[in-house]
């Protein structure tokens, strides 16, 4: 099957979970639109206000929210992630 969902992660810079999630998109072969806001915290500040979610990484599929490295994580342990990402 091919990856028809477009994968977006905000991140900044030390993040462990941030690297776990990469790795993991990366592990299953799906690519990601990474945007590294380190150097612009206004920026990551003004997302977390707008979507309510207060760490790094965001992870959007399809400009919607999902959360977080443990939540695609258990996403994809409850088997429901390869459904949302791939047609």
């Amino acid at each position: 099957m091919k990856q028809t969902a477009k994968i977006k992660m905000i991140k900044k810079n030390p993040c462990p979970y941030c690297d776990r999630a990469q790795n993991f998109f990366e592990g299953k072969g799906l690519q990601v639109e990474i945007v590294d806001l380190t150097n612009n915290l206004g920026e990551l500040q003004k997302i977390k206000s707008e979507t309510g979610w207060a760490t790094v990484p965001m992870i959007f599929i399809n400009d919607k929210l999902i959360g977080g490295y443990n939540d695609i994580k258990a996403l994809e342990n409850d088997g429901k992630l390869d459904a949302m990402v791939m047609g």
